[in-house]
């Protein structure tokens, strides 16, 4: 087997116009193979459709790309079953990959590069890897989701206050809260499928930056490889990585809705709300306090969104004065985009879980419910509605509630005749809309919170996230 002459101890893959070795802290420095490895079955994918390209022009004959493609797949087992050798002097996962398959099948090996750089190559290998990816994110949200939305048609029913300032607002529905933070995923969900269109564009064929001489067939490649397309610019494809920072702006923002969620989760398991109940498997213990059951799982996932936050903050501050085309600083996208995902995947992982697990105290909700006057519209409302102008009604029902705080009772709680001191319009039927349930009732529009249309919106939301799947290529 012959090969052209290099430097000893330069690499083989460009060491031809070097004079000496590269120095050995540079050459750690400056690999990326302790990470970029988790790209390699992606790697693969895309070699071997590369050689079924080149063999289809004649690039290659039917021979090379079989024995390339068989050592391929011998090499991607190696890797599956933990076998391969990952050398740092080989720099990243291409050229260990290409080591091997040279070692393996001589010098067809090393045919393998024709008609590409390792910059086209790492493009196309990292949109790979985040298409599979969110693939696997978009399952789990889709599974989050419908846990939520079963969990509000069960809870259609229960009341609890509804907060502004984390003040008792009005009376709503549990179900009609959990709704809430459907709809918030919901636009995620639109926005995680938007990016993988954007994702799902090929830059292989661009080469270094120019493209190539050799008669590629960029459309077969994009086929094989089940791209939409080829990317239109060489210069663009092998240089920008706005494809893995929207995917860090959507991870950014649903993570800042699951931190909502989060929040609102912990206050709930508080004894001071004693809202819901978390099961045993989703929370810790203290070490010196026995009585304590501690919601773990909403808390380290309100704590990760700024691990998450922090990644995107990276990835655009990596790109912002980046010249065309590749540069070596797009080596660190890798590390954020890779931890972005894990942690996207596991926060979403562990909500899916929990959430249809999640055990309503519908009589500490209702109680808190009765608690703060949050039936006080209702009661304007009603005024209004027998004549009295709107900043009237607000001035008296304002009235009614300093009453009550004086007296320590609800406006549900007050008779008649001390409701009458305050509007002698108020009559006895003014207790149906102060009631909780009336009050709910009363919203029964669409969007609003009475039971009948949580359910029809739980519905609406189930059916809605259908159609969205069965749009998801």
């Amino acid at each position: 087997m012959s090969s052209s002459p290099t430097t000893p101890g330069t690499n083989q893959s460009w060491g031809g116009r070097f004079s000496e070795p590269t120095d050995a802290f540079v050459e750690r420095f400056t690999a990326s193979v302790g990470f970029d490895q988790r790209l390699a079955l992606q790697d693969i994918q895309g070699s071997i459709a590369h050689a079924t390209m080149l063999a289809r022009v004649g690039v290659l004959t039917d021979d090379e790309r079989d024995a390339i493609v068989a050592g391929l797949t011998e090499i991607r087992g190696e890797i599956e079953r933990g076998e391969f050798q990952w050398s740092v002097k080989l720099e990243d996962v291409h050229m260990n990959v290409e080591a091997r398959l040279t070692d393996k099948i001589g010098i067809t090996g090393k045919k393998l590069h024709t008609g590409r750089s390792r910059n086209d190559q790492v493009a196309t290998d990292i949109r790979l890897f985040l298409r599979d990816e969110i693939d696997v994110v978009e399952a789990e949200l889709s599974r989050l989701r419908e846990g939520l939305i079963e969990l509000a048609e069960r809870e259609a029913d229960t009341i609890m206050p509804g907060f502004t300032h984390l003040q008792t607002a009005q009376p709503v529905t549990f179900g009609h809260h959990l709704l809430a933070w459907q709809e918030m995923l919901a636009r995620d969900h639109e926005r995680l499928l938007d990016c993988r269109k954007r994702v799902n564009v090929m830059p292989l064929g661009a080469a270094a930056l120019a493209g190539t001489t050799y008669p590629i067939d960029r459309h077969v490649t994009a086929e094989l490889l089940g791209f939409e397309r080829p990317a239109e610019n060489s210069l663009d494809a092998v240089s920008d990585r706005d494809f893995a920072i929207e995917f860090a702006s959507f991870a950014s923002i649903l993570l800042m809705h699951l931190s909502r969620m989060s929040e609102e989760l912990v206050l709930w398991t508080s004894a001071q709300f004693d809202f819901i109940d978390l099961p045993d498997r989703f929370c810790t213990g203290s070490s010196i306090m026995p009585q304590k059951k501690n919601p773990d799982v909403p808390e380290l996932v309100r704590g990760k969104t700024g691990r998450v936050y922090g990644h995107l903050m990276g990835l655009l501050t990596l790109m912002k004065s980046q010249p065309l085309a590749y540069n070596k600083d797009n080596q660190e996208d890798k590390e954020p985009l890779f931890d972005t995902l894990d942690t996207v995947r596991d926060c979403l992982k562990a909500f899916a879980d929990m959430v249809p697990a999640i055990e309503a105290r519908k009589e500490s909700m209702y109680e808190a419910a009765r608690r703060g006057f949050s039936t006080a519209t209702d009661l304007a409302d009603y005024l209004v509605r027998r004549g009295v102008a709107f900043r009237d009604a607000h001035e008296i029902v304002g009235q009614s509630v300093a009453f009550g705080i004086r007296e320590k009772r609800d406006l549900s709680e007050m008779s008649l005749d001390e409701l009458r001191q305050f509007s002698d319009v108020i009559e006895s039927d003014v207790f149906e809309v102060l009631t909780l349930e009336g009050s709910v009732a009363a919203r029964n529009h669409i969007g609003g919170t009475a039971p009948d249309q949580v359910r029809a919106a739980a519905s609406r939301a189930r059916e809605a996230l259908t159609a969205l799947r069965g749009n998801h290529p």
